[in-house]
């Protein structure tokens, strides 16, 4: 049997309905995306097969094509892509991967923490306030920034409220989100390489998810509270 992959056409599919997008169009080509999603739903089946080799994912979630449109000013009914996520076992692992798959060299993947809730938010940063030293040590392998670059994501223009805006790890303490993505061509997207090209990447993340998920399953003393 053949490995699944995300096929031109899908693409080619994402292209037609970002010039068709309405809810008429769609239902007339309903028949079209359901064979693109099932398409798409095997290769997201298959990077959750592969990364329970040498991880431990206990779910995986393609999120639907329907936009919610209720308190956006963007009324299009359909997104022109599709996203599928990855949650590692908790409470012991922590962090999640993210697949996006979208045309015009749109798509790329993305690992990391979207939306620490506010315990862990403080967390991680009481612990680069006490030392940054080890995570500055992970993320700055050379493997690591070949591969996954610099955090992205939302951050605070100064100091988080109790934090010393002067201090050596202010750059670090002050994210709200510590996320890295990588970006790729359609040309690359729809290779026989791409999903072991993804599965790689995510495997050079595992220090840093090995690091947080200490971190977030210890207080600063470093005694477990799960």
């Amino acid at each position: 049997m053949a490995t699944p992959k995300f096929s031109k056409e899908i693409l080619d599919f994402f292209k037609k309905l970002e010039k068709n997008n309405d809810r008429d169009w769609f239902n007339e080509h309903k028949k079209e995306f359901k064979t693109n999603e099932a398409k798409a739903k095997e290769a997201y089946q298959f990077i959750y097969d592969t990364l329970n080799k040498h991880d431990v994912v206990d779910e995986f979630k393609l999120f639907r094509i329907y936009r919610d449109v209720r308190f956006s000013k963007n009324k299009l009914p359909y997104k022109t892509h599709f996203g599928g996520s990855f949650h590692r076992k908790k409470p012991e692992l922590r962090g999640g991967y993210y697949v996006h798959i979208q045309p015009n060299n749109e798509s790329f993947i993305a690992t990391g923490f979207w939306e620490p809730n506010k315990d862990d938010l403080l967390r991680i940063r009481r612990e680069f306030e006490q030392d940054d030293e080890e995570i500055r040590k992970i993320i700055g392998q050379k493997k690591f920034k070949s591969v996954w670059g610099d955090f992205v994501g939302d951050e605070l223009k100064t100091a988080p409220r109790d934090f010393d805006k002067d201090h050596p790890a202010i750059d670090l303490i002050r994210k709200k989100q510590y996320i890295f993505t990588k970006k790729y061509t359609d040309k690359e997207v729809t290779s026989d390489d791409f999903i072991g090209d993804v599965n790689s990447s995510f495997k050079v993340i595992r220090p840093f998810f090995d690091y947080m998920s200490d971190v977030l399953t210890t207080n600063l003393n470093g005694e477990s509270i799960i």
